[in-house]
């Protein structure tokens, strides 16, 4: 083992955990209403505890067991049996511990960030069902077919850091429980409006802090890879940021702190699959067109099939996820890094195939994953908060918590 490698890791699980929170705590709760900020935040503190015990008991064992048949891991690790200080998996100069520990905080983040999704009415119990059958049902068999050694993984299919694992399939699995649960009061002929743009912009401010592990962790090891991941992580950031601000300028006349940040987050979003893969002009380009991607899908799409995804988990992690795993497939470089492909840029059009076949099984995946896991709940809980909870507001209908102390007790009135 390397202790430079290891302390790298160490450093940059930590990184990812703080993405949690405050990351993603303070950037969904900044944008909900001043009613839902606790129970928003709930969601993402409460899903890193419960997908954490998840992870040591089952969920790692079936992502990075022993294969079976391309489809799922064995139960060679369950409880983190056989899980101690060797080096992880028999190949990687860092200690089985650490690793198993990083694979934590992704999971757990991916199963936070679909909460976005249903903020403001999902109920508290089927929340705390859902982080434990969702991992279970869905996360678990993705990983292991993309990281795991399953089929994806045999068959060529590259995410560096999670495009496939935890972006497409947060997203759209977001956008089928917004749909199952059905859209907020009044929400489609009220605008929302964030209670507080502070607190959202600092936690979009942790979350591209915590994306440097995030994306430079998958490196699995401190050197020449993890120095490119850092670099296309920020240059992909950036220039979405800057692309969204373009756009609202254009259009809107006037550009917007939570739009640029909103793109900032995008463009991070959309290079986590190749960040390892690409040049740094390539992650400029990519970084670049997530802007229009997700702008379009948010301000166009979501209004024209008017469904309800609250924090537009759907607009920016899913179709962000979608853009950076197809455009890994045309910019990838096998000479920067030799554990990937060239890409179509580079006259591999079977990589951008592969891409393909990878970012349709996640879709699908999430699709039914999520739609069997929503209707397992509903048959113990409800899946959503009455109407009168509702109009309360999350923190005091569910925790008796109210995030400010001049929040009403009374419910919102129908406009």
């Amino acid at each position: 083992m390397d202790t430079g490698d290891t302390t790298w890791i160490l450093i940059a699980t930590a990184l990812v955990f703080f993405m949690h929170v405050p990351g993603l705590a303070l950037f969904y709760g900044g944008l909900v209403s001043d009613r839902n900020v606790v129970s928003t935040m709930m969601h993402s503190f409460v899903s890193l505890l419960i997908v954490s015990v998840v992870w040591i008991l089952w969920g790692y064992s079936l992502s990075y067991g022993t294969d079976i048949g391309g489809f799922i891991g064995g139960l060679n690790y369950l409880g983190f049996n056989n899980v101690g200080e060797e080096a992880a998996l028999g190949t990687l100069t860092i200690p089985h511990y650490l690793f198993a520990m990083l694979q934590i905080a992704y999971a757990a983040i991916t199963v936070a960030i679909i909460s976005g999704g249903i903020a403001g009415r999902i109920s508290f119990s089927a929340w705390v069902l859902f982080a434990v059958l969702w991992p279970t049902l869905v996360y678990a068999p993705m990983a292991h077919w993309v990281w795991g050694g399953g089929w994806l993984f045999k068959m060529g299919e590259l995410d560096f850091a999670g495009g496939t694992v935890v972006h497409i399939l947060s997203g759209v699995s977001a956008l089928v429980a917004a749909l199952m649960i059905g859209p907020r009061e009044k929400s489609l002929s009220h605008k929302h409006r964030p209670h507080n743009i502070v607190l959202f912009l600092f936690g979009a401010a942790a979350l591209w802090f915590g994306w440097f592990g995030f994306n430079g962790g998958s490196a699995l090891a401190s050197g020449g890879i993890t120095s490119l991941a850092f670099a296309t992580t920020h240059v992909a950031g950036a220039t979405a940021g800057i692309g969204w601000l373009i756009i609202e300028w254009v259009i809107r006349k006037r550009p917007t702190l939570i739009g640029t940040a909103t793109g900032a987050i995008a463009g991070l979003v959309a290079i986590t699959p190749g960040a390892g893969y690409v040049t740094i002009p390539s992650a400029l380009i990519i970084g670049l067109l997530a802007s229009p991607v997700c702008y379009f899908s948010i301000n166009f799409l979501k209004h024209r099939l008017k469904y309800d995804d609250t924090l537009d988990a759907f607009g920016v992690h899913g179709m962000a996820g979608i853009w950076g795993a197809i455009a890994t497939g045309i910019f990838a470089k096998k000479s920067i890094n030799p554990a990937g492909n060239d890409g179509l840029l580079y006259g591999n059009l079977q990589q951008l195939l592969h891409q393909f076949i990878g970012v349709s099984t996640a879709i699908v995946l999430a699709i039914v994953g999520t739609f069997v896991v929503l209707k397992i709940i509903s048959l113990f809980v409800p899946l959503r908060v009455s109407k009168e909870d509702e109009l309360l507001g999350l923190d005091l209908s569910l925790h008796e918590e109210p995030a400010y102390t001049n929040i009403s007790m009374q419910p919102q009135k129908e406009r």
